[in-house]
């Protein structure tokens, strides 16, 4: 059987566009192994209606609708390679089972490579994170740091001052920051501490200071980190072009430079990392692949007339 759309990933991107899929008719499967990158977060933010949800609640929720579309399945395993032939995209699963597919949309998103930091994953999602429009609030007038060893940080360090009047800028050794940024930073309250880290302090993944290399330890009760993305899977066969962060490149429809290919959310870009962000980029993606599969429909039917 060859299906309209396979969509791979099982985030809120994906679970959006198979159900604007589902909504539209389409012949769906949705390509979910479960291994989301925010598998450390206890809840979600910024989603109207679903703040402060837990992830795996919002993707029952999430499911659970998608289960009223009798075009839509949800296939729980990885998909191993996707090659494109003619006008047909051939999906292989990690299981060995293929399906063909009109259109595919990858809704993968990315994977963060943490700084290497002792106990640093400890931490990560219960008081050290990388969105502070997802977690800001919850820290917010807390003596805070901002971890980073790229150029990132600069400007990193100026959105998370937002939240707190109580901010050290941790570069881990590295010298990152011009003398133009260290002044403008220090003008605006924001410390800069450049000695390397040697661990992480604290109980049950809630930091209370930061330990250095010289022996001399910072209080702080949370913060932000900076990471290195990469894509959480990767088709090289497809030959999709990237972007300078990485990400798949698209246009405003998600489509990519391969026809018939779409990507979506974190896939495409890296931050800022909102679900109702990627629940839309998913939706965009969904009704661009349904007005192509309406307009050659009509194509089709117009050449044999």
């Amino acid at each position: 059987m060859i299906i309209d759309c396979a969509v791979i990933g099982g985030g809120p991107a994906g679970l959006n566009a198979a159900l604007v899929l589902g909504r539209s008719r389409r012949k769906t499967i949705l390509f979910d192994d479960n291994k989301p990158r925010n598998a450390v977060t206890s809840e979600s933010h910024g989603f109207i209606t679903r703040d402060g949800i837990q992830p795996q609640e919002f993707k029952r929720i999430a499911q659970e609708e998608l289960s009223r579309y009798p075009d839509v399945r949800i296939e729980r395993q990885k998909v191993h390679r996707i090659n494109k032939e003619n006008n047909l995209f051939l999906v292989e699963t990690e299981n060995g089972e293929l399906y063909s597919a009109k259109k595919i949309i990858l809704a993968t998103g990315f994977k963060e490579v943490l700084p290497d930091i002792p106990r640093v994953t400890e931490f990560y999602g219960k008081s050290l994170f990388s969105c502070p429009f997802c977690d800001g609030w919850e820290l917010r007038d807390r003596p805070l740091a901002v971890i980073t060893e790229d150029q990132k940080g600069f400007h990193f360090a100026k959105v998370v001052s937002n939240w707190t009047n109580d901010l050290i800028i941790f570069t881990n050794g590295r010298k990152i920051l011009s003398l133009a940024e260290q002044e403008l930073l220090k003008k605006n309250g924001i410390s800069i501490n450049e000695k390397k880290i040697s661990s992480l302090i604290g109980k049950e993944g809630m930091l209370e200071k930061i330990q250095l290399e010289d022996g001399t330890s910072v209080p702080r009760e949370g913060g932000f980190i900076t990471a290195e993305w990469k894509q959480a899977a990767s088709f090289d066969s497809l030959d999709y072009t990237l972007n300078e962060q990485g990400g798949i490149t698209t246009d405003s429809w998600q489509r990519t430079n391969i026809e018939g290919l779409y990507a979506c959310g974190d896939t495409r870009i890296a931050g800022p990392s909102q679900l109702i962000i990627a629940a839309g980029e998913g939706s965009m993606a969904a009704i661009a692949v349904n007005s192509a599969l309406i307009e050659e429909k009509f194509n089709q039917e117009n050449q044999h007339a």
